[in-house]
């Protein structure tokens, strides 16, 4: 199966859900967050940096919770665009 590529939306959505993550790890290690959240520290760069912009939901909820943030949040800061930047 052949996957359809991301629209420059997704790709934003994407850089803004690492962009939270990060932030909210604040000082703590990717290690430290990784394994409290049952993923590799590998995954957490990956999705940090934007370079794995559609990650599973069950991924994201594990991180949220362990940097303390709640789906509320998550899905606040993922959704966070104009009409225009969707429509790009």
């Amino acid at each position: 199966m052949v996957r359809t590529p991301l629209t420059p939306w997704e790709r934003q959505r994407g850089e803004r859900l690492g962009a939270l993550l990060r932030e909210a790890r604040g000082e703590r290690s990717m290690v430290e967050i990784a394994a409290a959240a049952g993923v590799s520290a590998e995954t957490l760069r990956k999705i940090e940096t934007g370079r794995a912009p559609t990650p599973a939901f069950f991924t994201i909820a594990a991180l949220a919770a362990a940097v303390g943030l709640s789906l509320d949040q998550v899905a606040a800061a993922a959704a966070d665009f104009t009409f225009d930047e969707r429509a790009a």
